[in-house]
């Protein structure tokens, strides 16, 4: 990811910061997974068990390069404000089509899919509207949730797993999402606050 993990908020302004090309491989491979949903939901809507198992594949791969894009970013510095918006844009779409497709296939209810993607919609819709701000880096809490969610969905994927298994973790993965949701509005209204009083200097 993108995102650089953090206790508190950040209210650092971009023109303090280093200036990094948003043209670079950690970006590109954010957009690669962006580019990667709607293959995934192809494959886990064509029948057969061998699709299932591609589209298995398909979604584990796409979640693994939000790890490489992250790591990629803090190791040669290619943290940009691009990053920090498209990464979570991309993470979002990809558990958004999973979800989806699981809720539209009959094997999720669709109240677990609208709590999280509700939730999810809003934090990006807040990013933006606090943007001018300043950008939020992730939480800890949000790495979390992010893990839960992907834990969830591939248990609904892999075929027989038991569904008491596919409730926990997917009760935890919305528990949490809902959790870390209300935290991000918390440190949103923290950093509007720091930003009126720095103009007000």
């Amino acid at each position: 990811m993108t995102n650089t993990p953090e206790t508190g908020t950040d209210s650092t302004p971009a023109s303090a910061r280093p200036k990094v090309s948003a043209w670079n491989i950690a970006n590109v491979v954010t957009v690669i997974r962006l580019a990667m949903v709607p293959f995934f939901a192809a494959c886990l809507f064509l029948p057969g068990s061998g699709w299932r198992v591609a589209a298995l594949v398909v979604f584990m791969v796409a979640s693994l390069t939000d790890l490489l894009d992250g790591e990629l970013a803090r190791r040669y510095g290619l943290v940009t404000d691009f990053g920090k918006i498209a990464d979570p844009i991309a993470d979002k779409a990809l558990i958004g089509a999973a979800l989806i497709s699981l809720s539209v296939l009959g094997e999720l209810p669709w109240w677990i899919t609208v709590v999280i993607l509700g939730r999810e919609l809003g934090v990006t819709g807040l990013r933006f509207a606090v943007i001018r701000h300043g950008v939020i880096p992730a939480s800890y809490g949000g790495k979390v949730k992010t893990v839960l969610q992907i834990a969830a969905i591939v248990s609904y994927i892999w075929p027989g797993v038991p569904d008491l298994i596919r409730w926990v973790v997917m009760g935890a993965a919305a528990l949490v999402t809902v959790v870390t949701g209300l935290d991000y509005v918390i440190r949103a209204i923290k950093l509007r606050q720091v930003a009126k009083r720095a103009r007000a200097i």
